[in-house]
């Protein structure tokens, strides 16, 4: 059964550039309502759509839950995951050793920054689905952003290199 408000934040979904996907863990995984959510998702909604995990918990010692739960829910689903996953216990809240959770943060933000404005052409000489565009990536999404005319092309970095260096 759907709903307006469902239905709006599942094209809100399926109209981003980036996804920080946020969960309480619950029972050692993440919530439910969190998972019925992606549950109604067309399958192919967040294919190729980077991706920030994080969770939060009453102990630290749940902290495997992104890498035991969540990371395999979003890999399942075909969104491209950065490597920085953020958690956040009780005791990170407030004190020394959670500002290291900041840092956390600043990273993952900088590797969904740097996959939404990720250029996916293909690279000229390399086989399978970069060359041949296979069907499959299709629903790979582009941000509509280019960069900058002071950055130089893959094709141009590579000119005169051997290989043997």
């Amino acid at each position: 059964m759907s709903s307006p408000a469902l239905d709006a934040a599942k094209q809100r979904l399926a109209e981003s550039d980036g996804l920080i996907a946020v969960t309480p863990v619950f029972t050692a995984s993440y919530s439910g309502i969190f998972k019925m959510f992606f549950d109604v998702l067309d399958p192919k909604t967040i294919v190729g759509l980077p991706t920030i995990i994080a969770a939060s918990a009453g102990t630290a010692r749940h902290s495997l839950v992104l890498d035991h739960a969540i990371r395999p829910l979003f890999t399942y689903l075909r969104a491209v995951v950065v490597p920085t996953g953020v958690f956040a216990a009780t005791e990170d809240f407030g004190t020394e050793a959670g500002a290291d959770i900041e840092r956390r943060v600043n990273r993952a933000a900088g590797e969904l920054a740097t996959l939404m404005l990720q250029d996916y052409s293909s690279v000229q000489g390399l086989g399978g689905a970069t060359a041949n565009q296979d069907a499959d990536l299709s629903f790979r999404r582009t941000t509509g952003v280019t960069p900058g005319e002071n950055f130089s092309s893959f094709a141009d970095l590579l000119k005169g290199h051997d290989g043997n260096g």
